[in-house]
């Protein structure tokens, strides 16, 4: 990596912890949503556009909030379009539908994606101006204008995105995904209801909570973390340790679930502060090129890239494993280093994630190290970089 880049993180090393990043008043427990939206009528707003997915909309896990808001003569239009990996035509459709109704206050509900296309929304509608404009972090480029009143309902315990400044969006025909990071795009508040979580499946609940568990991680693993992150990523890495396996085998635990959304969301505090790495880097690539899912590709990325970044973060694995249960007493650094990735390849196991990339293509290596370099060199605090051919080899060990 060259010395431009080093430069460029350090930088974020100093400048982040001077910053007091927004946080979101936040509702927890059983019918929270419900909380939150009656706050949101107490404001006194006449209308909201509900920003969410269709399969939602179906299911009726939205609509006991939408019959809140019209009982009480709340205008209420739902944008219900979000699909994943949210790409520029569907945000400028989402821009419009904004334009055209006028609304007081802006509702997302959904997983990741739903909440990720609403901050696109509402940053290139407060800033009139495509998306693509938006791209990268607030620090290295023009002032934006805030966003409309926003509050967000996550429907998932994996991306956070209800409590980080960060969204990602796709570039659909050159086949990128980017993150727009700012400040502006953190909701107000936020509601995590773990009733809306009963019904994910199985193949639902273990990517979204690994995808928690890779945020907790590698903010952890970050060489610009802080005693504040630090907490975070530890208290979210053990409880999601402890609670994945249980809300993954009985969806309907609502105190699994609980714990789940709660890890999630201080996973998210964690890594908006102190960043992620190599295996977001990678994932979005996957995402971009193969449409993997983007919490299955963090699950089946995590254990390669902590192989590879161990040597210089062994005795961070070891704390998390320490604080997770994991290893023998008196064990060493290294050997608690190697429980905690061994774990994580169990859990991966248990829950059927695969160990490779069924879709991934050797002739795209070139195509995806340069993509994920781009991304991570110069923005993500990683504790060990990567050469061209270290990532060649970790990629191999993706194939199927």
């Amino acid at each position: 990596m060259n010395l431009i880049s080093r430069i460029r993180v350090a930088s974020l090393g100093l400048t982040v912890p001077l910053l007091n990043f927004p946080k979101p008043f936040t509702f927890v427990g059983p019918d929270a949503s419900l909380s939150l939206v009656r706050e949101i009528i107490g404001f006194g707003v006449k209308r909201v556009m509900v920003i969410t997915d269709g399969q939602l909309l179906q299911l009726g896990i939205v609509n006991p909030l939408i019959e809140l808001m019209e009982n009480t003569n709340v205008q209420v239009e739902v944008f219900s379009e979000i699909e994943p990996d949210p790409g520029y035509e569907l945000v400028l459709k989402g821009v419009q539908r904004l334009k055209d109704f006028k609304p007081d206050a802006v509702l997302a509900v959904g997983g990741g994606s739903s909440i990720d296309g609403a901050k696109a929304i509402l940053l290139s509608h407060a800033n009139d101006c495509h998306p693509s404009r938006l791209r990268g972090i607030w620090l290295y480029s023009l002032p934006r204008k805030g966003c409309l009143p926003f509050f967000a309902i996550p429907t998932t315990a994996g991306t956070g995105a209800e409590a980080t400044i960060a969204a990602v969006v796709s570039d659909k025909a050159a086949q990128i995904k980017y993150a727009i990071i700012d400040p502006k795009t953190v909701p107000a508040m936020v509601a995590l209801d773990p009733k809306l979580m009963v019904s994910l499946p199985p193949f639902i609940t273990a990517p979204t909570g690994m995808d928690a568990l890779t945020h907790a991680v590698e903010a952890y693993i970050s060489t610009i973390s802080t005693t504040e992150t630090d907490e975070l990523a530890r208290m979210s890495a053990a409880s999601i340790m402890r609670n994945l396996i249980i809300a993954y085998t009985d969806g309907q635990n609502l105190e699994a679930r609980e714990r789940m959304a709660v890890a999630a969301c201080m996973a998210g505090l964690a890594f908006t502060r102190a960043g992620v790495g190599y295996i977001h880097a990678i994932a979005h690539q996957l995402g971009a090129l193969y449409h993997v899912p983007h919490g299955l590709a963090n699950a089946i990325v995590m254990p390669y890239v902590l192989e590879f970044s161990k040597p210089n973060c062994a005795h961070r694995l070891a704390e998390l494993a320490r604080i997770s249960d994991i290893g023998e007493n008196g064990a060493s650094d290294a050997e608690l280093a190697d429980a905690f990735i061994a774990r994580i390849r169990k859990l991966n196991a248990e829950m059927e994630i695969p160990e490779s990339i069924k879709e991934l293509k050797r002739e795209d290596f070139d195509k995806i190290i340069d993509r994920a370099f781009a991304e991570a060199h110069g923005t993500y605090a990683v504790p060990r970089y990567m050469t061209r051919d270290d990532a060649m080899v970790l990629l191999e060990k993706l194939l199927p």
